[in-house]
Formats: C-alpha cells, structure tokens, sequence
C-alpha cells in the first residue's frame, strides 16, 4: 500500500519530502490514543449519554457517561479514555462494579461477563476533577473559564486533536462516532448552555443550577461535542434548503444581539451557496447553529462555535491579501463549510486531517465565487499561496494522533484548486463535490478513499497529484526555455512520474495545453520569451532555464 496503517509502532516514518525521509519517535501514550487496537476494535460505539455538572467557581467538572456498545469480537478488556487529571471513580456493567487500570491517558478494563458478538451492552464511566484549562483556545485546548464584560461566567470547550477526552470519558479515536449522543450539562444559574444538536428540556434543579439536555440525533465526531455557557441571548429563522425548511438558531451575548443579527445575515447565502456545490446540509434533524464563544471559532457540529468579533475577514484581516477576504465573515464560512468536510465526511485518522482543512480552505474559495464571480474566487485563493510554509508533508503520521503540516490548509486548498483546473469541467467538478458528501455522507474516510473516488468519478488519474502536494514539501517547477519560438518544458522537483498536464498563454494565439513529464519536451508555438505564460490557476513554480 502507498500509505500504510503502522499499528502500535513506536517509529513511524514521514512521508518522502525533498529531503528524503525522516524518522519520528512517538511515545506509547501516542500509541494508545491513535491505534485501533484489540482493546478498541472489538467494540463498536453507538451511544454516548452524556452528564456533566460544571462549577465554575472552583473550575472542576463531575458528571457520568453510559455508554452503549455493539459487540464485533468477542473480548474481555476494554480501552476508554480520560485524561489527566481527571480521575474515574468507578465503572459499572451490570450493576457491578469492575476492576480497571490507568495507562497514561487510557483505562483499561477488565470485563468479567460475556461479551457475545452481535449483542449490545453498556458500561458506566464516573469521573471527576479539574480539566485541563484551554490556554490558547481552540489550537491549545481544554476548558475556558472566564466572565465576560457583565461579570457573568463564560464557558466554553474545544479539543480537537487534543480529544474530547480532555474531559469526558468516551473512545477517543476518530474512526468510530456514536449513532447518536445525549449532552446534559449543569451549570449555575443564571447562564445558559448551548451544546450540539436540538434543546429536548431545561430542568431547574434545587440548588441554583440548570440541567440542558440536548440531543444529536445524527453520527457526531466526539471533539465535536461541546459546551458553550454563557448570557446569551437567542433569536431564530428558517432557511428553505434543498431538504425543506432547516432551523437557523443564533446564541450571541445578550449584549451582542444587534450585531448578531447584522452579522449573521451572511449565513443564508452562505448555506446556499454550500448546499449548491456540496449537496444538501447534513444535519437537517439538528439543525444550524452559531454560538458565540471567547474563542475564535470551532466546527462543533450543529453549533458552531462563533468568536470573529462580528467582524468581517478573520479578526478583521483577509488572508488572501487581495482585499476579497474583507468582504464576508471567514468563521462563518470557513468554521460552517466543516459541517460538509470534516463533520459529514470525516477522517478516520489525523494524519488525512486535510480532508477536513484543504477542503474548508477550499470552500472559502467556492464560497467568494458565489458572491462575485469565477475569477474573484480564483483569486482569493491563489492569495492564500503567500501564507505556504512546506515546513512538512500534508499528510502526517497514521496511528499515532499526528497531525501533518498546516499547509493541509492554504497548500491543500490550492491543490485542490489546481484539480479543478485539470478536469476542466464545472459540471463535472460539482458532481465530484457532491458525490462525495452523498456517498460518504455521515461516514469515516481515509485519504486513500476521497482520492479513489475522486479520480473515478473524474476519469483522470491524479494519485501523482495527490503524492506530490500530500506527501512532500515540493511545489512542482515547471522548468522552461524558448529558443526560435520554441518552447522548451520539464518538470523538475517533482515525485517520480509526475506528469501533471498544465494551460498556458500565449500572446500571440490560443491557450494551450501542455503535457510536460521530467524530460524535456518541445512545442513549436512560435512565441518569444516574453509573451509565453503559465496558468496561474494551477500551483506551480515557473522557472526560465537554458536549455
């Protein structure tokens, strides 16, 4: 295989770079967090119900998850995850208490019943303690304790790669997503907490809190799951998609409401232009949420987590650098383009995390289009180019919780640009969009199977494509010369067999197509040097050279 699976290796090796190929050290923690392994693939999450009472005033949480399982192997120890410092008080099966181990940020757990294949059992997880705070959320993660400028508390969740297990109990690997999931928070009066999914009841207890139960009737990644408390306010709307009518709910500060409502004007638009090129929205059951948070933003599934400071750009400053990115709101868009990549279709590993990322960035692109035109969002993105580091590969370690470069953003976008250049067919690229939303809908993907499916339903084989902008930390150079009007062409700096057909201009005639490999080649086009241009819709390096 291109890209293998490595189990409960300690090394794993970083996919070819220009450099050739580096060794990693990964500790066993890293290991027990991002393996399949026996402890976690004989069982099968279905449902997570989900209690948890946060005290703000002391910053600790306490709470229980049942979880449901369905039996694929029959086995007698199981792996759930908690991490440090949060400690499990007990675990229950049967009503019977049961024998377990700490193992780094795992537990391990003897199961003394039967555990019959096809069956389907619960286990009982309690926990306490003081979670890990969010320093710098969402890319630091972990709780948010704070007030805001009225003084009352203001909490909010975000873990992704770090794992929801920061602070619930649950099997914290990306490959296995519960069919559905109950989130019951309770938190002090008078705050209210907004998580994933439709508000089934708000119970007032005895003690000056309040019980939310929402629920998510739909597959849900765990690091999506979410608490978001705070004094908000809400208001609400309709939008008439491609399913029927889909709820538009909007939870800002109270004192932010007027700015929300101007602000979140921008989702319609947004949602139509999504559904349009990548199918229907996933999650009409749950409906659409913004939340408004102290952090930045989030892709917490059917409720966003919103922080842009109801501000267009990204805090108010547009990352293509061509002043298009100052003309709509970049959390909305790029956080909401998640409920299709990433929330809907979502990667098994997170080394193929730009499944999620290259296809966000890329829907900012799409989404620019939608307002202007094609050439307006080509040029937003190929702006992003500038903000390329090739510090790494895309694609990072597998079974280790590894993430690769974060050019799986602006370098994946453009490479997914570049793809669309090569099909060369609007109509057939929308397909692939949403074919793969349809296809994959409410699943977990590899790399492998969106790179399949894309190059099948194309008909164009881009698996050189995908190995050089995935897998090194080279942009393809285009290496030419023109001598009496012709044109001399290579590629250089590209994986072996890299034969990416690219357009160029021509002053003096037509575009044409070019089909370099990494001989050099020639066309007699009759122009001189400086009439001839590349593309640059497709991303690569023209570099003049003497032939």
């Amino acid at each position: 295989m291109r890209r293998q699976l490595l189990g409960l290796a300690l090394f794993c090796l970083l996919p070819g770079s220009a450099e050739g190929q580096e060794k990693t050290k990964f500790s066993h923690a890293d290991s027990l967090r991002g393996t399949n392994a026996p402890q976690r693939s004989w069982w099968d999450a279905t449902f997570y119900d989900l209690h948890v009472t946060v005290s703000p005033s002391d910053s600790t949480i306490r709470g229980y998850n049942i979880i449901t399982y369905r039996v694929l192997l029959p086995q007698q120890e199981m792996q759930i995850d908690l991490q440090q410092p949060l400690v499990v008080d007990s675990m229950v099966q049967d009503g019977k208490s049961l024998t377990f181990r700490r193992d780094s940020n795992a537990f391990l757990i003897t199961l003394p019943s039967p555990q019959i294949k096809g069956t389907r059992r619960a286990i009982g997880v309690y926990y306490h303690g003081r979670p890990r705070v969010a320093r710098r959320p969402p890319w630091d993660g972990g709780y948010g304790w704070g007030v805001d400028s009225l003084g009352r508390s203001y909490i909010s969740t975000t873990n992704e790669g770090l794992g929801a297990s920061v602070w619930w109990p649950n099997k914290d690997i990306p490959s296995d997503e519960p069919d559905s999931q109950r989130i019951a928070i309770t938190i002090p009066d008078p705050i209210v907490n907004v998580s994933n999914g439709r508000l089934r009841s708000t119970t007032k207890n005895g003690d000056a809190t309040t019980t939310y139960e929402w629920f998510v009737a739909n597959p849900i990644n765990n690091y999506n799951v979410a608490v978001n408390a705070g004094g908000y306010e809400h208001f609400a709307d309709t939008f008439a998609g491609e399913n029927g009518a889909l709820t538009l709910d909007f939870w800002p500060l109270s004192y932010h409401l007027d700015d929300a409502r101007r602000q979140f004007a921008q989702v319609k638009p947004m949602l139509a232009c999504f559904e349009k090129w990548f199918g229907p929205y996933p999650w009409y059951s749950d409906g659409y949420k913004l939340v408004e948070t102290a952090h930045l933003g989030m892709e917490h599934q059917s409720a966003v987590a919103y922080g842009n400071h109801y501000r267009n750009g990204y805090l108010g400053r547009d990352l293509s650098s061509t002043g298009l990115g100052l003309e709509w709101d970049f959390i909305i868009v790029h956080e909401s383009a998640h409920e299709w990549w990433g929330n809907n279709i979502s990667a098994g590993d997170h080394a193929d995390m730009w499944i999620h990322e290259s296809f966000a960035n890329y829907s900012e692109n799409i989404f620019q289009e939608c307002q202007t035109d094609k050439a307006s969002g080509a040029r937003y993105v190929i702006g992003t180019r500038s903000k390329v580091t090739n510090d790494a590969p895309i694609i990072g370690h597998y079974s280790v919780n590894s993430e690769g470069s974060g050019d799986m953003y602006y370098k994946g976008g453009n490479m997914l640009h570049t793809i669309r250049q090569i099909i060369n067919d609007d109509t057939k690229w929308r397909a692939v969009l949403r074919g793969l939303n349809t296809t994959y809908r409410h699943g977990i993907v590899s790399g492998r199977d969106v790179e399949d499916y894309i190059n099948t339903k194309s008909g164009i084989n881009f698996d050189k494509v995908f190995a050089q902008y995935l897998m090194t930390t080279r942009i393809p150079t285009f290496e030419y010369d023109v001598q009496g009007g012709v044109l001399w062409y290579r590629w250089n700096n590209v994986v072996p067999g890299f034969d990416m057909p690219i357009k160029a201009h021509t002053a003096a005639g037509p575009d044409v197509l070019l089909r370099p490999t990494e001989k050099w080649k020639s066309a007699p086009l009759g122009v001189a040097a400086d009439a001839f241009k590349l593309d640059e819709n497709f991303f690569v390096r023209p570099v003049r050279v003497a032939k």
